[in-house]
């Protein structure tokens, strides 16, 4: 009985530390996609969050969370940041809490994107559902740009791995996947600029991959669908990438190039692997958060 007693303390404990880990993005102000209206591309069963060790593998509504930066650093900026994790899970907190702090560090505004999963039992195509909540996040964002001080004309996104693949498709993607019949659909849903960090485009096939995922990312090879419409986008990857080969942001800056698509960069560095984060990076990989910071000002209106 004593062994049980503690052996149900030590789990109580555990949880505890779990949700304080967890506490930062969701102390944040949540706002619902599609609060009012009907969602989208949905069978309609209940489903609820599960979320683990500061990764979230299905969620229950597509939202944002605020990071608002304070008054007098504000910037007429915005970011929508969207954590990647190989479609199984977004990893929030290294992939999403991070660089929405960090971005605030020089006055712009972040929101963290949670959106669906192509793998969820409740999404009826799963090829477009990230792209749709995606679009949907731009959409609201601009739709709000006067309650949080920005410029409609200055909502840029980020994505690391995955998450740069959806990122990539809200700026590539020129159907319209996410009017739901309110307001929201006067919204332009491309952003304004878009930084991919160590993204998908058109090259990644692990073993164990869920079948919907593939099925996904055969029909959005995104090098093969950019047109001049696309943003102004800067890609940062390393030449050590063993899980996504470095040629998915060579091919996808070719195509902005071909494109027309004007003020695009890419910053290859040596070694990184496909870890690249905002501390403790190797040799001249830690120079990227300086360069994503010098490429926004440079491409966006004061």
């Amino acid at each position: 009985m004593k062994r049980k007693l503690f052996l149900w303390t030590i789990a109580a404990i555990s949880l505890l530390f779990a949700n304080a880990q967890e506490s930062d993005l969701f102390s944040h102000r949540r706002i619902n996609l599609y609060e009012g209206v009907t969602m989208p591309n949905t069978v309609g069963t209940q489903h609820y969050d599960s979320i683990a060790r500061n990764r979230i593998w299905r969620a229950e509504q597509p939202r944002l969370y605020a990071y608002v930066p304070g008054l007098e650093e504000r910037t007429n900026k915005a970011v929508i940041v969207i954590p990647g994790g190989g479609y199984n899970k977004q990893a929030y907190e290294t992939a999403g809490v991070s660089l929405a702090k960090w971005f605030n560090t020089f006055g712009v505004t972040a929101f963290v994107l949670l959106h669906r999963l192509p793998n969820q039992p409740d999404v009826k195509d799963a090829t477009i559902v990230p792209f749709q909540d995606a679009q949907r996040a731009v959409r609201w964002v601009r739709a709000h740009a006067a309650e949080y001080g920005i410029d409609p004309n200055q909502v840029g996104v980020i994505g690391c791995s995955a998450g740069g693949h959806v990122c990539a498709g809200v700026s590539t993607i020129s159907k319209d996947l996410s009017a739901c019949g309110d307001s929201l659909d006067r919204q332009p849903f491309r952003p304004n600029f878009c930084i991919l960090v160590s993204p998908v485009i058109s090259v990644y096939s692990p073993k164990g991959q869920h079948p919907r995922i593939t099925k996904m990312l055969q029909k959005t090879k995104f090098d093969e669908m950019v047109n001049k419409d696309n943003p102004p986008t800067l890609l940062i990857h390393a030449s050590d990438d063993r899980t996504v080969n470095v040629s998915n942001s060579v091919k996808y800056f070719n195509a902005l190039q071909q494109a027309g698509v004007k003020n695009c960069s890419m910053h290859i560095f040596p070694y990184g692997g496909h870890a690249i984060s905002l501390r403790n990076q190797p040799g001249s990989t830690a120079l990227w958060p300086t360069i994503a910071e010098a490429w926004i000002n440079e491409v966006t209106t004061k």
